[in-house]
């Protein structure tokens, strides 16, 4: 158990570590209009501005289900 938890959380901080350098290394040695089709006009916030997205995105998903879900059980009590 604390292996398989050791060796998940070695792999995550691998994958963050490699994704931050890759960043690094795209905005330092691509040209501005690159950087900017790729991140953004906002190339400092791209991982705060993709964690507010997916928490937009989750919440829609979850309140579109939950009125699919809350009309199915109002359907069944008629």
């Amino acid at each position: 158990m604390f292996k398989r938890l050791f060796w998940m959380a070695a792999g995550f901080c691998c994958g963050v570590f490699t994704v931050m350098k890759a960043q690094a290394y795209v905005k330092a040695n691509t040209p501005a209009p690159a950087r900017q089709f790729l991140f953004g006009p906002d190339i400092d916030n791209v991982g705060l501005r993709t964690l507010q997205g997916m928490f937009r995105e989750f919440n829609e998903t979850r309140k579109t289900r939950e009125a699919e879900l809350n009309k199915q059980y109002a359907d069944r009590l008629r």
